[in-house]
């Protein structure tokens, strides 16, 4: 491993001069969403965008490994001819996330460390979680590889990986993985490239807007990746489309309507992903709204601390509950006809799903 910060390969290191402006200037673009809410989560977002560019400048200066500084070197080769808008077509990520209508698709998050969630203690390995999350239906995998946010490395990214490819072959087959570190410079890009991810997830709040993120969106594109976009604001939607994006994940929003108008006028060559965050309480709610989202229109919801609420019980582990977001009831069964075991769609929202 070499100090990258130590070579004239002109990516960035935080804090100094970069080829790639320019996000290395981290010029200061003011986010104008209209909402205190979104501000409020901005702010936080900055602060957390700052430790981020610390890390990266420690893992930088510690010694990068040479898998990573390959990428990097394709990456300088590559994207000058990168056109994010000329691009034809849905990529293999945006093809699984998009089913058919009135279906929905589930991202399922990995994380070992969960947000005051009261819920559990600890999350199991990747080599027990992966394979789960392939058989009871997700059409995708994200790895929280930031150790201070999700307890999760890259190691656990490859790790991922590399247990779905030894799924070729099998019914049900791999699903893509996505690096979801809080990405803030094309040297995690990069890394995320070098272990085989299948798209990275750029936030464009945390990153202060556009001119940040598009340019980790065409570094992404020039090592072949697929980029997921979050945003919180009908500006925020329209500006990543308006850059290229074609994968939008809809966060910081709580209430289904509110997060249906956010993306709403897009184009329909946009696969749009809904947020769906964990309630602290003892139910799962969060279930009937993965239905409503459906309902609404989105694509897929994107699911992290809900997946391990309870984790013991059969019917409440992981892939019971990525299987039950994706069935076929809805909320007019559900509460409380599904509880009762009547009613379209009840088998699912029981524990059924189980068979």
């Amino acid at each position: 491993m070499r100090s990258l910060s130590a070579l004239t390969i002109g990516v960035i290191v935080v804090g100094t001069a970069s080829a790639f402006a320019p996000s290395v200037a981290f010029s200061r673009t003011k986010h104008n969403g209209g909402q205190s809410q979104t501000t409020s989560l901005n702010a936080i977002g900055v602060l957390a965008r700052k430790a981020k560019e610390m890390d990266v400048r420690k893992y930088c200066e510690g010694g990068v490994e040479e898998s990573v500084l390959a990428k990097v070197e394709e990456l300088k080769s590559k994207l000058g001819a990168v056109d994010l808008m000329a691009v034809e077509g849905p990529g293999p990520l945006q093809t699984a996330l998009t089913k058919r209508k009135g279906t929905i698709a589930v991202v399922a998050e990995y994380k070992r460390r969960l947000a005051d969630s009261g819920f559990i203690d600890e999350v199991f390995d990747p080599e027990q979680m992966s394979p789960s999350f392939r058989e009871f239906g997700a059409s995708a995998v994200a790895v929280m590889a930031d150790e201070r946010m999700g307890g999760c490395s890259y190691d656990d990214l490859s790790e991922f990986v590399k247990e779905q490819e030894s799924a070729r072959g099998d019914m049900p087959g791999p699903l893509h993985v996505i690096c979801s570190d809080l990405m803030v410079d094309e040297v995690q890009i990069a890394r995320s490239a070098a272990n085989d991810a299948s798209a990275v997830l750029l936030n464009m709040g945390a990153l202060g807007g556009m001119d940040r993120t598009e340019p980790l969106m065409k570094a992404a594109a020039a090592l072949g990746m697929e980029s997921i976009v979050t945003v919180s604001t009908p500006e925020e939607a329209q500006a990543a489309v308006q850059a290229g994006a074609r994968i939008l994940l809809v966060s910081n929003i709580g209430d289904p309507d509110e997060k249906r108008a956010i993306v709403d006028g897009l184009p329909d060559n946009v696969c749009t992903i809904a947020s769906i965050s964990m309630r602290s309480d003892n139910e799962l709610e969060e279930i009937e709204e993965a239905w409503i989202l459906r309902d609404k229109g989105f694509n897929a919801v994107w699911v992290a601390d809900a997946l391990y609420k309870f984790g013991a019980d059969a019917n409440e582990h992981p892939g019971a509950i990525i299987k039950s977001m994706g069935a076929k009831s809805s909320v007019k069964w559900a509460t409380p006809k599904a509880q009762s075991g009547k009613g379209e769609g009840s088998r699912e929202y029981l524990g059924d799903i189980m068979m």
